[in-house]
């Protein structure tokens, strides 16, 4: 590890002083940074040879030109290499990589139940994420374990969750610890950092479908453009409510898929006549109502709205592999046979 002393990089500059000057060079000075040179600056930044300072200004700086797809590959390649090395992650490969990074506010994250109901019938999926970085939000790791599941707490015990039950979840700060303490400044610098990015496109375990829920549409491109340079054979960027990888039944939605390098997108249909009443309370327990298909009366939102979510959120998922009417009966049909003790 190189370390710098004050008085030292006075003198002599900094290794990775280059990347931030790439980025922050004024507005006709600057440029974005190439796939090599994101590659390198991010392997520095997990290395941890750089300056607290120099972390803080990059990542800001990055933040408010925004990532390419270039970049945001070569810093996903830099983490994806480093975890490799330490962990045999090729055996894993689940069907799904289902990241789960922006958390719920106006609606309960009814795209957990479309993932375990995925793993009831039979798909491996394999969730990751980070929780508590914005205060007020529904994370999905918090939730999980409300509801009774148990969350991995090292890469081994993912891997025994897949192979048991189908489903596993892992925090950041088990695949990458670096990453996880980057995102976990959110609230001291103010701004979400380029991590909440690019860990949507980490598939660390080479599942063969990617999911990923974006709020920004600006970022679409830049995602489904990220996944052809990563060579992911199977992948769908969608905005999703809240930012997650969630169907939103209020509205028509354009999905943007990678399937064997191509780039191509779906369209999605609203699932809804009218705009439900956001509820004033997030409640744990309407997602085992809504599960176990109990306590159900008339006119119960949490029933109006969660059941065609967590469906066309099943639908969603099936599309990176399925075509568009297939997927739907498909995704109906597992929702009908779910498990309901399950929850």
């Amino acid at each position: 590890m190189i370390e710098f002393q004050n008085h030292e990089y006075e003198k002599v500059e900094h290794p990775f002083a280059q990347y931030i000057r790439i980025i922050g060079k004024g507005k006709n000075g600057a440029r974005h940074l190439t796939q090599k040179e994101a590659f390198d600056a991010m392997t520095m930044i997990i290395n941890g040879n750089l300056l607290d300072e120099q972390l803080g200004a990059f990542m800001m700086l990055m933040r408010m030109k925004e990532e390419s797809a270039e970049e945001l590959a070569g810093f996903c390649q830099a983490i994806k290499q480093m975890f490799e090395q330490d962990f045999e992650t090729q055996s894993m490969q689940p069907d799904f990589d289902w990241p789960c990074y922006a958390g719920k506010k106006r609606q309960l994250p009814w795209y957990l139940l479309a993932a375990l109901a995925l793993s009831d019938s039979g798909y491996k999926v394999f969730m990751h994420g980070f929780d508590g970085h914005t205060i007020g939000r529904m994370y999905a790791q918090e939730t999980l374990e409300k509801l009774g599941i148990t969350t991995a707490r090292s890469v081994l015990q993912a891997k025994k969750q897949l192979d048991d039950s189908n489903f596993t979840y892992l925090c950041l700060r088990h695949i990458n610890p670096a990453m996880a303490n980057v995102m976990n400044k959110r609230n001291i610098m103010g701004l979400r950092t380029p991590v909440h990015t690019l860990c949507r496109l980490l598939n660390p375990f080479h599942a063969k479908n990617v999911l990923q829920g974006i709020f920004h549409p600006a970022y679409q491109g830049v995602h489904q453009k990220a996944n052809v340079l990563l060579g992911y054979s199977s992948a769908l960027v969608y905005k999703g409510e809240g930012g997650e990888f969630e169907r939103n039944p209020e509205g028509s939605r354009e999905a943007f898929l990678v399937k064997d390098g191509k780039e191509t997108s779906l369209k999605f249909d609203k699932l809804l006549s009218r705009r439900l009443v956001k509820p004033e309370l997030l409640d744990i327990h309407d997602l085992k109502r809504v599960w176990r298909n109990t306590d159900c009366i008339n006119g119960d939102q949490a029933f109006d709205y969660g059941v065609p979510t967590v469906i066309g959120s099943i639908e969603l998922a099936l599309s990176t592999f399925m075509v568009p009417n297939t997927a739907k009966q498909k995704a109906q049909e597992i929702w009908k046979n779910r498990d309901k003790s399950k929850l």
